[in-house]
């Protein structure tokens, strides 16, 4: 053991629970932690963002990528309020992450000193665990702590409060080596009844969703699902867990879901749900499947017991990890006789016929861009997008190929598409990565254009400019029609905006223009931008604006 400064004793410790990346915006309050990075900068890479939202969004989409928890570290009182839009992210995603948040020196604790936020308090419901360090000896097992706390279980966000002195004052202590995690297994009986239950269903539908999954995982729950002649739909914006190719997948849940879809999950006498909670948005408003008795009988799958039977009673309960339960399934026989083929076989080709867009209103139509963008896509392309109504387009026509390949907010979080694509780009700069944004979602964290520059990151920028917030005027008019306020949005001219920060940039307004654009962001070698003028009528990728009014003005 050597004399070590808390910021020293900090880094070596997240070096030890296997992190390599740090995002933040830099603050004083962990100005130790700064310095004692740029010693162990071989080992530890310091993202540095322009806005603490999109340094904890980035954190968060690195968690989901690797598994492992991403780590942001952000200053007290406002950035830590920033950072917490991420925090909330990561808590309902079930994504790994540790937030590291400076705080005031402890002797200021208590008397509202410059910054301060009583942080635990703050941070409490949104985060799986929050502490306070007042020892920069017990560093090393806090941050051991809190990698353990995001990892088990269900995985979820933890929050560290770190005041400025106990960074910065010198002490000796071991360092705590990563630790080897257990994870729930299902037990024999309960994959012997799981068997049984879907060998007597005759309309059995699967549901993969939640946080915990590896390429691994849903390589082999996909190999099961197929064996089995399940037919297996994805929780919102889970696509990328099975391959959107096998014949056992038929969809997405969520704002994008096929009519013909939500009509199956009613229409299930079993519903196997692996990984996912069942939320609002999967169950359409809790009307897929009710509460707390479905309809369906129902096997839950899910890493930590305490969620199951918490808002649906299962008629079999199993806790289990992703893995461990997806290398069970695939020890299960299949029957000879599947008496659901022919329902399965249905609703793959009802998927197949979703994925033919509809006619789009005015000179640039979004499913022919989708089409266009399936051309030039490598299988491994990995999808980034906020959320509004433009993610639609890429929801219910991209093809997600592998696992990991889709980076979006489950919480409905917007401005996270560029910092998820910066942090993909920082981890993988050989891969595509594609960030889709609205116009109103993409200036919430259009600064970041400055983190792509600084760090040399070169995703490509989608930005689908309708002129207004679409999600809320969509529910204005469907509410209250011909009364929309607050919704217009007064918009730059974003490909200037991106060359302005060094990006290769180009507007397109008419279908043909795209494909060949497209070409030229994808070799561009930096961050491109393409600003996509979308005509306002084409509210969603079923119907109109316009037919939304007059259906609402009807009913009177």
């Amino acid at each position: 053991m050597t004399l070590r400064t808390g910021g020293a004793i900090l880094a070596d410790a997240l070096i030890a629970q296997g992190a390599d990346t740090v995002t933040c915006v830099p603050g004083e309050s962990f100005l130790p932690f700064l310095d004692a990075a740029w010693d162990r900068r071989d080992r530890l890479k310091v993202l540095a963002f322009r806005h603490e939202g999109g340094a904890a969004y980035a954190a968060e989409a690195h968690g989901k990528l690797t598994g492992r928890p991403g780590v942001c570290f952000v200053g007290r009182g406002p950035g830590a309020a920033h950072a917490a839009v991420g925090v909330h992210t990561a808590f309902q995603d079930s994504t790994p992450m540790v937030l590291l948040v400076g705080q005031v020196d402890r002797p200021n604790r208590g008397r509202e000193a410059f910054q301060e936020v009583e942080l635990r308090q703050m941070f409490q419901p949104l985060a799986k665990r929050v502490e306070e360090i007042n020892d920069a000896a017990r560093l090393p097992e806090a941050v051991a702590r809190a990698f353990a706390a995001a990892l088990g279980g269900r995985p979820g966000p933890v929050v560290l409060i770190l005041p400025e002195d106990v960074l910065a004052e010198t002490t000796q202590v071991a360092d705590v080596q990563r630790l080897a995690l257990a994870f729930a297994h299902p037990g024999p009986c309960r994959m012997e009844a799981l068997a049984e239950m879907l060998g007597r269903a005759q309309r059995p539908l699967a549901i993969v969703g939640g946080g915990g999954w590896s390429a691994e995982a849903a390589s082999l729950f996909t190999a099961f699902a197929e064996a089995w002649t399940l037919p297996v739909a994805a929780a919102f914006r889970r696509q990328d867990i099975v391959c959107n190719d096998s014949a056992a997948y038929v969809g997405e849940l969520g704002f994008s879901m096929a009519p013909s879809l939500g009509q199956r999950v009613r229409d299930a006498d079993l519903i196997l749900a692996v990984g996912t909670r069942l939320g609002e948005i999967d169950t359409a408003n809790y009307t897929l499947l009710r509460s707390p008795n479905p309809d369906q009988s129902l096997i839950h799958v899910f890493p930590e017991a305490e969620e199951l039977g918490r808002v649906f009673r299962p008629a079999l309960a199993i806790t289990a990890a992703m893995l461990p339960f997806a290398r069970a399934a695939t020890r299960l026989a299949p029957p000879a006789e599947k008496p659901w083929s022919a329902w399965s076989a249905a609703a793959r080709a009802e998927h197949l016929e979703n994925r033919k867009p509809n006619p789009c209103p005015g000179t640039l139509d979004m499913g022919l861009v989708m089409g266009q963008l399936a051309e030039r896509l490598p299988a491994d392309a990995i999808i980034c997008t906020g959320a509004g109504n433009y993610t639609g387009w890429p929801q219910r026509f991209h093809r997600f190929r592998s696992f990991p390949t889709q980076l979006a907010p489950a919480n409905g979080s917007m401005g996270y598409g560029l910092p998820a694509a910066l942090a993909a780009k920082a981890l993988h700069p050989e891969k595509t990565v594609i960030a889709f944004a609205g116009d109103g979602c993409f200036l919430m964290t259009a600064q970041e254009m400055a983190t792509a520059k600084l760090h040399q990151l070169a995703p490509v920028v989608i930005v689908i400019d309708n002129g207004m917030y679409g999600t809320i005027r969509m529910h204005q008019e469907a509410n209250h029609p011909g009364r929309a306020l607050a919704t217009d949005l007064a918009n730059p001219d974003f490909a200037a905006m991106a060359r302005s920060f060094g990006a290769w940039a180009e507007t397109v307004e008419r279908t043909e223009d795209f494909a060949p654009a497209l070409d030229k962001a994808l070799a561009a070698g930096t961050l491109a931008l393409l600003h996509l003028k979308l005509d306002p009528e084409a509210i969603t990728t079923r119907t109109t604006l316009s037919a939304i009014r007059d259906k609402a003005t009807s009913k009177g």
